[in-house]
């Protein structure tokens, strides 16, 4: 995929003037993910965003395929787009029906669609990462450094999108979410390093480790997050 990084400009430029739509947070977001699809030439594009207990929620995508990914990172809790957003880190996989030890739920769910190479992007409002913005292609693919830049540029448009939203009072719910995933941030990061380094595990791990004690007592994740780094251990 060539970046043409005039058109690239043009284009963040159009969104970035447009974000007066009077519309919802979520018809906002799908425009957006229509662009990015005829921009960059990408098979599809999706947006998660985190809520309330700082786990990874679908919110948009650009075709069903595109949801598939989306839902199924955000209840398994792994794949690219996932560990963007718990390590602040663009991921790539060159083809996830190749990554069957890595993301297995993942790789299962998609057996039948028509996604192969994924990118995920993390979407950071102040500097906190709250949420995802993925791509896909229909064909194994090795991402270069030109379309993981252009596509981090990209999502800023993603952040610009839920910052306009929240000042406009269109983005409801998700506001708070929003709010409670730049409120927290630090100490669930702080309890995943934690965890990390006693249980000799990578963030993913450490951050599901949380997830799941904070699903099964149905409480936040950042009580489990400040009940770790008080008591040294998850709760029993």
């Amino acid at each position: 995929m060539s970046i043409d990084e005039a058109a690239l400009a043009l284009s963040l430029r159009r969104l970035s003037l447009s974000r007066e739509d009077n519309g919802s947070v979520i018809s906002a977001l799908q425009a957006v993910l229509t662009a990015c699809v005829d921009l960059f030439g990408v098979a599809g594009a999706g947006v998660l965003i985190a809520d309330e207990q700082d786990l990874l929620r679908y919110v948009a995508a650009s075709d069903r395929p595109g949801r598939i990914l989306e839902t199924t990172e955000a209840d398994a809790g792994e794949g690219p787009c996932t560990e963007a957003f718990v390590t602040a880190q663009v991921v790539a996989s060159s083809d996830v029906a190749a990554e069957t030890e890595r993301w297995p739920t993942l790789t299962r769910a998609l057996a039948d669609q028509p996604v192969r190479a994924v990118l995920g992007v993390p979407v950071r409002l102040g500097g906190v990462p709250v949420g995802t913005l993925d791509v896909y292609m229909d064909r194994p693919h090795d991402w270069d450094p030109s379309e993981v830049a252009a596509l981090t540029h990209y999502a800023e448009v993603i952040a610009t999108t839920l910052s306009a939203a929240v000042q406009a009072h269109t983005a409801g719910e998700m506001a708070r979410q929003l709010q409670f995933a730049l409120d927290h941030r630090v100490l669930i990061e702080r309890a995943v390093g934690y965890l990390m380094a006693s249980r000799s595990i990578d963030a993913v791990a450490a951050f599901n480790a949380l997830r799941t004690a904070a699903r099964s007592r149905r409480t936040k994740i950042n009580v489990v997050a400040e009940h770790v780094l008080t008591t040294g251990a998850l709760p029993a």
